[in-house]
């Protein structure tokens, strides 16, 4: 009797097991149905030319970038085409599906069409050509208050928020992938780009080509610093990086080199860094709501990156002058008294040689009739610019310790930019192909089956949770120096800035469908690791 209830008590676990793995198993195959149908809408539906904006009305009525955006136009920012596009090849990696590979494909050909002349891109790209973009800037972009580098048609390209570094590193992951030659041209188009626009002492500009023409009343155009402000020159170091380790040409070793060491020429004497720096390469003042000043989260994210050099080459002299960042973001924090209860320990702003705390503030109702100016009263703050911060001086500490503590030879046999022979057997074409902005975090089935479930009748994912604006309609007429809209995200009905739309109304989002897509993939692949 007692070998019978054995018997019997694992014939109940063997059953219950397989009916655990039968449900396991028809949720990876209801996450794949789900991803692919997602898919298949936004690439059928809703793209446009094969490239995304980054949010729209369910009926496609009005559709928004990081503002109010044309029918015939598409955004390179994250989470627009290129994120779009790195999400393509995501799913393509995570099912070996060939439709995700065709939706990349579409996605490089619009960056390719959208690719200037010289090399680099813009924020968007409007299909309908330059006559439509110019009547998007004299209009929607001009009329964006807070949105400074919007309000003029430059012609060129940028650098600001990656946009070039990502469009040429989506290139350049693609073109690995399958090593298709149709990318290459593209790809070395936008290298040669990166290289030429470097200033020798290791910078770039936030904009190339050149341009001086655009600076507002008592502010230089700033455009052409040397700018580390939105990861400019990291972006751009970094793509180089990834160049020099995929492609296997040591012609990157000079600029990238050149890059790094503007983070030590540029480290202001007191041990802070600007967020720009003119042609005597002092910390220079950039949109109106940037004055001249050291930053201490550009400080912070600086001094981590001379921490990264150190371990991507050896080089001591880049651990030099991380003490004097941390004593300087030590010396900088906020009385106790300006926290906010311990929400933040610096100000935004910090003025050189006195380090003061600066604060920037705005007076009147829309761009026509309204301005920024900076004084040292931290009452009625921006709230799109935010005039405080925190700053994790603890977690740089730990690591300013830890790598100087490790002996010189520990640090070099790890260093990826020391030149070596490869000793692998495959071509460096395939090193480190990946989605930057990629996350690990792997969901339960509960969350995996929300998501499954949330997506409607249609393959949509739909948010409450999106970005609004005023409708264009003409320039502002209030001339009121009115304080009303002194920390609000937008100013009066004139201003085309978005803001966050509290009203309930559903929107098609670029970032919930990759978020969404970034979670079932990393659930498909969890459980791939299982069945390995």
């Amino acid at each position: 009797m007692k070998y019978i209830k054995m018997a019997a008590g694992m014939l109940i676990i063997l059953f219950l097991s397989m009916q655990i793995s039968g449900q396991s198993e028809k949720l990876v195959s209801n996450t794949e149905q789900t991803m692919l149908l997602a898919t298949k809408y936004m690439v059928e539906k809703v793209s446009t030319n094969g490239g995304y904006l980054w949010s729209y009305l369910p009926d496609f009525s009005r559709q928004w970038g990081e503002m109010e955006a044309y029918k015939t136009m598409i955004w390179l920012q994250q989470p627009g085409t290129v994120s779009m596009g790195n999400t393509f090849l995501d799913a393509y990696q995570a099912t070996g599906d060939e439709y995700y590979y065709l939706a990349a494909e579409k996605v490089a050909a619009a960056v390719i069409w959208g690719q200037s002349p010289e090399g680099g891109w813009n924020y968007m790209i409007d299909f309908a050509g330059d006559r439509s973009l110019k009547k998007w800037y004299n209009t929607i972009g001009k009329n964006g208050w807070r949105l400074e580098e919007f309000q003029h048609y430059y012609g060129n390209s940028t650098f600001d928020d990656g946009v070039t570094a990502s469009a040429a590193r989506f290139l350049l992951r693609i073109y690995q992938k399958k090593m298709d030659p149709c990318f290459k041209p593209a790809l070395e188009k936008a290298i040669g780009f990166i290289l030429e626009s470097q200033y020798p002492i290791g910078g770039w500009p936030q904009r190339y080509p050149l341009k001086y023409e655009f600076g507002k009343k008592g502010y230089p155009d700033y455009t052409s610093y040397s700018t580390l402000n939105d990861d400019v020159t990291k972006g751009n170091i970094d793509f180089l990086i990834l160049c020099y380790l995929s492609l296997g040409r040591e012609e990157f070793l000079d600029p990238i080199g050149r890059g790094m060491n503007f983070y030590l020429i540029s480290q202001h004497g007191s041990g802070g860094w600007g967020q720009q720096y003119d042609e005597y390469l002092k910390p220079a003042a950039a949109r109106t709501y940037e004055p001249e000043a050291l930053l201490p989260s550009t400080t912070f994210g600086c001094a981590m990156s001379l921490l990264r050099f150190y371990e991507l080459t050896g080089e001591r002299k880049y651990l030099v002058r991380v003490p004097d960042a941390i004593e300087w973001l030590e010396k900088t924090r906020l009385p106790d008294g300006q926290t906010q209860n311990g929400r933040y320990t610096h100000s935004t702003f910090v003025e050189p040689g006195s380090n003061k705390p600066i604060y920037v503030h705005r007076k009147g109702s829309n761009v026509i009739y309204g301005y920024y100016y900076s004084d040292y009263n931290d009452d009625k703050l921006l709230s799109h610019y935010g005039g405080k911060t925190s700053i994790r001086i603890e977690e740089l500490k730990a690591k300013y310790d830890s790598l100087n503590a490790l002996e010189p030879s520990e640090v070099v046999k790890n260093a990826l930019l020391l030149p070596s022979e490869f000793t692998e057997n495959t071509t460096p074409q395939k090193f480190n192909d990946g989605n930057p902005d990629f996350s690990s975090f792997v969901p339960d089935e509960a969350r995996v089956e929300k998501i499954i479930n949330s997506l409607d009748s249609q393959d949509r994912w739909l948010t409450n949770r999106g970005m609004t604006s005023n409708p264009y309609i003409g320039d502002g007429q209030h001339q009121e120096l009115t304080e009303k809209f002194a920390s609000t995200h937008v100013g009066d009905e004139t201003d085309t800035s978005p803001f966050r739309d509290n009203s309930g109304q559903e929107y098609l989002s670029t970032r919930t469908y990759i978020i969404n897509m970034k979670l079932l993939m990393n659930f498909l692949e969890s459980k791939q690791k299982l069945l390995d």
